[in-house]
């Protein structure tokens, strides 16, 4: 029973990491990380239009209030974090996230913002098979 529980964290958390990966490389237009995070999602998530509609615009997403603040906080840090108060981050607790969620947020977030730019400045270019992977 732990260890089944335990899977499914992983795999929640993994979701979640692959979420953020591509709601910032949707803002950066970073076409290997939308590839690669975009297939991530439709795979863990086991529903490809989530994946799609994330890799496009996730406003348009079924998403539920947490998820839709988390990916919002997410956007706001990739496009302008210089814009960031308190009261963004206290719109995340209202939803539920503690301040340690808040924390790898924003590391998630800004670890893809780095690796969006090393993608996109050395030119890098998916495998072909992501293209294709849970549709």
């Amino acid at each position: 029973h732990r260890d089944l529980h335990t899977a499914y964290r992983r795999q929640r958390q993994m979701c979640i990491r692959d979420r953020i990966a591509v709601v910032v490389s949707s803002v950066n237009r970073c076409f290997y990380c939308l590839t690669a995070h975009g297939a991530a999602v439709r795979q863990l998530s086991g529903d490809p239009i989530l994946g799609e509609q994330l890799v496009m615009n996730y406003r348009v997403a079924d998403l539920d209030e947490r998820q839709r603040a988390m990916l919002d906080f997410t956007a706001l840090i990739t496009q302008s974090s210089y814009t960031i108060e308190e009261e963004h981050r206290q719109a995340l607790r209202d939803v539920g996230f503690s301040d340690r969620d808040i924390w790898d947020i924003i590391n998630v977030a800004a670890f893809f913002n780095m690796t969006n730019r090393v993608a996109s400045g050395t030119a890098m270019h998916p495998n072909d098979q992501y293209h294709s992977e849970s549709r």
